[in-house]
């Protein structure tokens, strides 16, 4: 769901820049806190899990690709606002080396895949687990609509730079979202399931601490 280099009007980049700066600077504060707790790895392990997944590109709509995002795991481990700098770094690193994404679109990908994405899921996974529900389906569910949810942005953010002529952004994000549908429904699926497995294969003292507020103990937000 990496917006390409360039694809975006300059207001637009602009404006979703400083969507996402908000986010980031509270992210660093509480990214701050969590390694001054000992929380190294718990943080190396949602950005290695995000740069991992994130990095499995398909070519998809015009202008973007679909993949996993893998931002799940870590608002549950280290929380939500954590995620936004772990989003950039993972970003900014892709568009620099991999020619994933750009520096132009850098802010409306950071609100997607760091923002959109892990609130999501932390909201989701809330609700879930007052519901009862057992913790493996809560913490797929979670994943998948956080994975979900980033593309129906991302879906948005296109529409609003490239409505289709003659029709409004609405049609158009009727036709974004439908495009990416066919390759970004069985990949949030199987983030789930993997985020599910990887969960469960972390030691004891990364996600013995997981509370009712979907984050570590440590980290809740």
């Amino acid at each position: 769901m990496h917006i390409m280099d360039g694809y975006l009007p300059l207001t637009h980049a602009v404006a979703w820049t400083a969507a996402s700066a908000p986010f980031v600077v509270t992210g660093y504060r509480a990214l701050r806190r969590t390694v001054g707790s000992d929380g190294r790895f718990v943080l190396a392990t949602a950005a290695a899990f995000t740069l991992l997944l994130s990095s499995l590109k398909l070519p998809s709509v015009a202008g973007s690709s679909s993949h996993p995002t893998g931002t799940a795991l870590g608002t549950m481990l280290a929380g939500a606002p954590v995620m936004s700098v772990v989003a950039l770094l993972v970003l900014l690193f892709q568009s620099l080396l991999l020619a994933h994404g750009g520096l132009t679109t850098l802010g409306a990908n950071v609100f997607s895949m760091g923002v959109v994405g892990p609130w999501s899921a932390l909201i989701t996974y809330r609700l879930l687990m007052r519901g009862g529900l057992p913790s493996a389906l809560t913490i797929g569910v979670a994943a998948f609509v956080g994975d979900m949810s980033t593309y129906v942005t991302t879906s948005f953010q296109l529409a609003l730079a490239h409505p289709e002529a003659g029709a409004s952004v609405a049609a158009a994000f009727l036709r974004f979202l439908g495009v990416f549908s066919f390759t970004q429904v069985p990949i949030a699926i199987l983030e789930g399931v993997l985020t599910v497995l990887v969960f469960r294969a972390l030691p004891a003292v990364s996600r013995g601490g997981l509370s009712t507020t979907g984050t570590h103990s440590a980290h809740s937000v």
